[in-house]
């Protein structure tokens, strides 16, 4: 599986049968892939803080708990083109530490290259928000990058 780390789109995107799923350290972004033509109206979507379901044309696209709680009333979906469904959910806790695992529990997991890819890039992400002033576009990062990479935060500057 070759996907592409991109520093700039902030998209590490974990392949479904539907469609895709991706995460930065503040939201989780779903796509779901529908039959052109699609209208709002065949559209059932249901979302609650821990659980999701989604529903076209009557037929039942996904439905479980998340792999981690959301704010529910910030979160919304579009119909784009007729044609894909797009999910944005708003991370309860939002530290580069809390990358997903998974879109739901025990389901849409991403392969562990896709997931050490999101780990780097929420890693990134974090380093470019406490350093506002600095280019990360071509970073690259090694080392321990997991849980949200090293603390700095006690060093003095």
């Amino acid at each position: 599986m070759s996907v592409h780390f991109d520093e700039r789109s902030g998209v590490i995107p974990c392949k479904t049968a539907w469609g895709s799923w991706y995460q930065t350290m503040e939201e989780v972004f779903i796509e779901v892939n529908v039959p052109p033509g699609t209208s709002a109206k065949e559209i059932k979507c249901n979302i609650s803080s821990k659980e999701i379901e989604l529903h076209v044309k009557s037929q039942q696209i996904f439905k479980g708990k998340l792999f981690g709680s959301t704010v529910s009333d910030e979160a919304m979906w579009t119909l784009e083109d007729k044609k894909l469904i797009r999910i944005v959910l708003m991370k309860t806790n939002r530290e580069a530490g809390n990358c997903w695992l998974s879109l739901l529990e025990g389901e849409y997991a991403a392969d562990a290259w896709v997931q050490d890819q999101m780990q780097r890039k929420l890693t990134l992400e974090r380093f470019q928000r406490e350093n506002p002033g600095f280019d990360f576009s071509g970073a690259e990062i090694s080392g321990n990058f997991h849980g949200g990479g090293p603390d700095f935060s006690s060093l003095q500057k």
